[in-house]
């Protein structure tokens, strides 16, 4: 009888007690997320990356004694849909952080939801400058990524260590990503290579599905060389359409994609159609040839069993990163509070497995470069891999 009359107090009191405390079971973050369609072939591995994070962190006992939850919704790569499904995380799933999103139109848009409910946002992937632009900057907005100006910077430098190339091409979706990285990569080359004409300039939409007409167009304006910025289903879509053209060989595959075409995921995707011999980009090498640090080999046999893949994810990474981070500075304020964790992101430096990175406190952006280099076959795998990647840190490249 004593036994029924304290369980019922004790529900009692839980009842009366503020939402929040009867759920501190968990520490929610909401991850909208392209699990479908093209952009797919990133987004799914950044959700299996952040979830994976989690899972581990949670391992350990968690963070202030609570479970990391990921809440992963489909974006479909579509702005407002990242929108729609970032109030819903927040109103009615009462998350106590967002990341996700991939693309540059989803990410500015979700960081206007960020900071009218003054919960914190952490992008790990979406690039554009506008996002942390300082007329966009906002205590509850932080990137994981590189960003366009890096991005396009770092491309410029490739370009222009080809002597031989006076005509340059570029061809990027028609959007804040494609628009910003571009700007940034003829601004800068203009700067180390006055010398080289910009002879065309595509803009397919994002998701297109036929790329016939830019290719003939960029084909006849006779580049000496590329500076390409599709990326995922998209690039995909887009090699199997140039090949046969003959594209590629017309510019001697002097391609630079900075949109992570050098990852594992977009070469497996490719098999036999991948572009041999042009410049990719990754977050995340995957296979690295010689130097693989032991913390990046434990993560990648952990993320092969994980998403029950030979190979692993190029992009799991940035997910990984992304609640590493988010759980880093929650251990630091002590807290959950969105302004003392955003406080605590601020200057913040977490390790993940290919380094530590920084957050710069004024910026909110992460020092973060990406791994480049030359894509070629090897035997060993039946994908096309990057040749002795280099990491090109962003302090030297934008100095």
């Amino acid at each position: 009888m004593i036994r029924r009359l304290m369980l019922c107090a004790s529900f009692a009191v839980a009842a009366t007690l503020p939402f929040g405390a009867r759920a501190a079971d968990t520490i929610k973050i909401g991850f909208p997320m392209p699990l479908s369609g093209p952009a797919a072939v990133y987004g799914v591995p950044v959700t299996k990356g952040a979830e994976i994070a989690a899972a581990d962190i949670n391992a350990k006992g968690g963070v202030l004694g609570r479970k990391i939850e990921i809440l992963s919704r489909d974006s479909k790569a579509n702005a407002d849909e990242a929108v729609r499904l970032a109030r819903e995380l927040v109103l009615k799933n009462n998350v106590d952080f967002l990341s996700g999103t991939l693309t540059s139109a989803e990410a500015p848009a979700v960081s206007t939801i960020a900071k009218e409910n003054k919960i914190v946002f952490v992008a790990p992937v979406a690039k554009t400058v506008q996002l942390t632009a300082p007329e966009h900057l906002h205590p509850y907005v932080f990137r994981i990524s590189s960003n366009t100006e890096i991005e396009g910077w770092t491309g410029a430098i490739i370009v222009s260590k080809w002597k031989d190339v006076k005509r340059v091409a570029t061809i990027a979706p028609d959007y804040a990503y494609g628009r910003d990285a571009i700007a940034a990569f003829v601004a800068h080359l203009k700067k180390l290579r006055p010398d080289i004409e910009i002879v065309d300039q595509q803009w397919p939409k994002l998701g297109q599905s036929d790329f016939t007409p830019f290719i003939t167009a960029q084909m006849a304006a006779k580049a000496d060389a590329v500076y390409c910025d599709v990326y995922g289903g998209d690039f995909v879509t887009f090699a199997k359409q140039a090949t046969p053209l003959g594209y590629f060989k017309a510019i001697a595959n002097r391609l630079v994609d900075g949109g992570e075409v050098g990852a594992v995921d977009e070469a497996l995707a490719l098999g036999p159609d991948y572009p041999i011999g042009i410049w990719g980009a990754a977050y995340d090498p995957v296979i690295w040839p010689n130097g693989e640090p032991a913390e990046h080999k434990a993560f990648i046999e952990h993320l092969k069993t994980a998403m029950k893949s030979e190979y692993g994810s190029g992009w799991a990474i940035q997910g990984y990163s992304a609640v590493v981070a988010i759980t880093d500075a929650i251990k630091k304020a002590g807290s959950t509070d969105s302004d003392k964790v955003s406080k605590a992101l601020m200057g913040l430096t977490f390790d993940t497995p290919v380094g530590k990175r920084t957050i710069n406190a004024a910026t909110h952006e992460t020092q973060m470069g990406e791994f480049w280099a030359e894509m070629v076959k090897d035997a060993k795998y039946p994908f096309a891999v990057m040749k002795d990647p280099k990491y090109l840190d962003p302090a030297v490249v934008t100095n």
